[in-house]
């Protein structure tokens, strides 16, 4: 098989199984984050063709996000049980099914199924739970670095994907582009099937940094019923107030992200007179500056304080949001935003996830930041919503800029009130 090949040939240059497993999952991230990504390119060519509002269209990607994060802990308790390649598979499965049919797509219940439920639940199923199981079961160093590398794939999505879709959409039509982001989801699958596996032993290794010499115990039994593991993790996590912390935390930062940012931010820029294509050219530059943010975020998260690392992330968005109405939107002000915002957009995610490991146990990780995930995208979900709803109201963005920066500064604060000495992890 390709993968004991893809081993032994990486064992011969003394590199570690898992950073193929890294590499693979990277891609799979950045092709998904192409998908997560394009309805922002598509608002305005949806309501020229259909004659959609904004309001419409930002209730179908409102209740994609809320999928997206509630289906995160039943994606961890599937990894657990199936494994990570067969679930990831079946993911990019229902994915292709759903943006296929919605090429066919003529009214607006069409896109809420398609777009809103179907590619939720799609998405949903891999998330960045994927990466972080990754880095807790391939990694016992530099897992801060892993989730960093993993969370910047959303970024070179953006960086690669998003201004391509533009000038193809411009071009061609909505159509072709969506028709490119499902023959790349193939190659992306074909890529999980030949390369991932789900725990190193798998391949006859130990998790990267372990030096360990006595013989790995075999994985637990994994019988439990998806429904009861993912709540029974909840109704355990749910008993610390660091849950209740990160959780507040990350649906601040999914309300700031990719519900306001990813969704509105281009549309916001054609209301300012600025080409889609050049608004997509800002969300990729955004993209690289988060690419090197997110890495380094990695990095910084395994050697300093994730606490504080959290409150300098939230507060400098906020500030960078509250910043984006009197930049004018030119060429400066909007350059200024994209490198202060991008250098930030995802860094949170490696402290969030270390902390996660800290303080609720490698073996539980997936499911307890499963539903900090959910946090995050029911965020997202309330501002793609509220975006909209204000564009349609009051024929402007900027009130939803003012709340979400408003929220990141109030993140930077409640962030320390998680205690310094790491908490008794939730019992197994």
């Amino acid at each position: 098989m390709i993968s004991n090949w893809l081993s032994a040939a990486l064992a011969r240059r003394n590199i570690h199984y898992g950073w193929a497993m890294v590499a693979v999952t990277f891609l799979t991230a950045l092709i998904a984050a192409g998908t997560v990504g394009a309805p922002g390119v598509f608002i305005v060519p949806l309501q020229k063709e259909f004659g959609w509002t904004t309001a419409e269209i930002s209730s179908a990607l409102s209740i994609r996000f809320i999928l997206f994060g509630l289906m995160a802990p039943f994606a961890a308790a599937l990894m657990n049980r199936y494994g990570l390649r067969n679930v990831t598979l079946a993911a990019q499965l229902v994915v292709v099914s759903g943006l296929v049919a919605s090429l066919a797509m003529t009214e607006v219940w069409h896109l809420m199924l398609l777009w809103g439920v179907v590619i939720g639940i799609g998405t949903g199923m891999t998330a960045l739970v994927l990466g972080a199981t990754i880095a807790a079961r391939w990694f016992v160093a530099r897992r801060g670095l892993v989730v960093g590398i993993l969370t910047a794939s959303v970024a070179t999505g953006q960086l690669v994907f998003l201004p391509l879709l533009a000038s193809l959409t411009d071009a061609y039509g909505w159509r072709l582009a969506l028709t490119l982001v499902c023959v790349l989801l193939g190659v992306s699958a074909f890529a999980v099937l030949m390369i991932m596996r789900d725990r190193p032993s798998d391949v006859g290794l130990r998790p990267f940094g372990d030096e360990g010499t006595e013989p790995l115990p075999a994985p637990p039994p994994n019988n439990t019923p998806i429904m009861a593991a993912a709540l029974g993790t909840l109704r355990d996590a749910s008993k610390s107030g660091v849950f209740w912390i990160l959780f507040a935390t990350f649906f601040i930062c999914g309300a700031s992200t990719n519900g306001l940012v990813q969704v509105h931010l281009i549309p916001m820029c054609l209301d300012f007179g600025i080409p889609q294509v050049q608004a997509a050219s800002l969300l990729a530059a955004m993209g690289i500056f988060d690419f090197v943010g997110t890495i380094a975020s990695g990095w910084l998260s395994d050697r300093y304080d994730n606490r504080w690392l959290l409150f300098w992330y939230y507060g400098l968005r906020g500030l960078s949001l509250l910043f984006l109405p009197f930049s004018d939107f030119t060429l400066y002000g909007l350059s200024l935003f994209a490198m202060f915002y991008g250098l930030d957009w995802i860094a949170t995610v490696p402290p969030t996830v270390r902390l996660t490991t800290q303080r609720f146990g490698a073996e539980r990780a997936n499911l307890v930041f499963g539903w900090i995930f959910a946090g995050h995208q029911l965020g997202a979900g309330v501002a793609a919503f509220g975006a909209g709803l204000s564009r349609t109201m009051l024929q402007t963005y900027l009130p939803a800029f003012f709340v979400a920066g408003a929220l990141c500064v109030v993140a930077a604060l409640i962030v320390l009130a998680i205690s310094r000495a790491p908490a008794k992890t939730v019992p197994a």
